[in-house]
């Protein structure tokens, strides 16, 4: 076996020549040491931090225009005409009346009735309303055959318009051809005049609240349901516990951020109930007797019908005022509930 040497090339004259420079570090060195390339990587980097600080801030800066050209001017505009005298064929004439509008709330009657009648019929809309929305929601956990046109089902009421649900209503109440006072007939209870009593009116204003809102807070709480673990009920039931007792003491517990929500969202919508008293007699005084007129409703009358701008926008802001009272008293509530459970030092 023979080995072949072959003899190495002498070196260039001068010395080797450099090899060029693969070290991306130093390439970078050496282009900073150019002023111009140093001026426009310190303008990348400001922008790339402008990028990063206030690109969040235009994203979502068109909520905030629309916001308050549409939520915030109206609400500043309500307030300050509040202060004023004013007739809605001249809304630009005003007059300076400061807190008159307010104080003579104090004094109406009307107004009143009109407060005492939303906080009655919000009171029993919302309550069965909510009561039976967790409850078919619970149903709509378990696993059903056809779940999804049940879950579809449900929520046909609110896809459905006020006018034509409340039409619905208003024929089904009818005190001479209602099919509900002929139902009463046929049991041999009395037909009931449904528009012109207190309760009754309020009593049929509630149910075509409850009939429209149940199925929407139906899928609200069956989406908080089933967020709930699952190791937790099976859990449950290796200890015995029943499907009552997982509903008390796993799923109530698990709804409650979803329970609540649901009694703010609905109380605030009982606060500005308006198309379905307004439709269901089509007359925005609630009644001969004012039986069933909410405060949309006599802020309407006071506005559009009697053309007192002023008090009408002094009602606006007195519900305004209301609600954020009704917040204040659920955020109370919920710190209290917190503490007691412990979730909140």
């Amino acid at each position: 076996m023979t080995t072949e040497h072959r003899q190495a090339a002498p070196p260039a004259k001068g010395g080797a020549v450099p090899r060029p420079t693969t070290d991306p570090s130093a390439a970078s060195r050496s282009a900073l040491q150019d002023p111009k390339e140093k001026r426009r990587a310190e303008r990348r980097s400001r922008r790339y931090r402008w990028d990063i600080k206030y690109s969040p801030y235009a994203f979502i800066s068109p909520f905030f225009l629309f916001f308050a050209a549409f939520g915030l001017f109206p609400l500043l505009y309500t307030g300050w005409a509040a202060l004023h005298s004013s007739s809605m064929l001249t809304p630009n004439d005003m007059e300076w009346v400061g807190f008159d509008n307010f104080t003579r709330l104090w004094d109406d009657e009307f107004f009143w009735t009109a407060l005492r009648n939303t906080f009655t019929i919000g009171i029993i809309s919302t309550v069965p309303q909510l009561l039976m929305a967790l409850g078919l929601a619970h149903l709509l956990n378990y696993k059903l055959r056809g779940s999804m046109f049940y879950r579809v089902a449900i929520l046909t009421p609110y896809a459905t318009s006020i006018a034509a649900a409340t039409l619905v209503f208003a024929m089904l109440y009818g005190r001479d051809y209602g099919v509900i006072n002929w139902g009463l007939d046929l049991i041999g209870i009395d037909r009931i005049d449904w528009q012109a009593g207190t309760w009754s009116s309020q009593f049929a204003v509630a149910t075509i609240v409850i009939w429209r809102w149940t199925g929407y807070n139906t899928l609200i709480y069956l989406a908080a349901m089933q967020a709930v673990p699952n190791d937790l009920y099976e859990s449950a039931a290796l200890d015995g516990a029943s499907r009552w007792k997982q509903f008390i003491h796993i799923t109530l517990p698990a709804l409650r951020p979803t329970i609540l929500f649901t009694v703010v969202v609905s109380t605030i919508g009982a606060t500005q109930l308006f198309g379905e008293p307004l439709l269901f007699a089509g007359d925005p005084s609630g009644g001969t007797q004012h039986q069933y007129q909410t405060l949309g409703l006599y802020m309407y009358e006071m506005g559009w019908i009697n053309r007192h701008l002023g008090r009408a926008a002094a009602i606006a802001w007195s519900m305004f005022l209301l609600l954020i009272v009704i917040g204040l008293i659920y955020w109370v509530i919920t710190r209290i509930i917190g503490r007691s459970t412990g979730e909140e030092d």
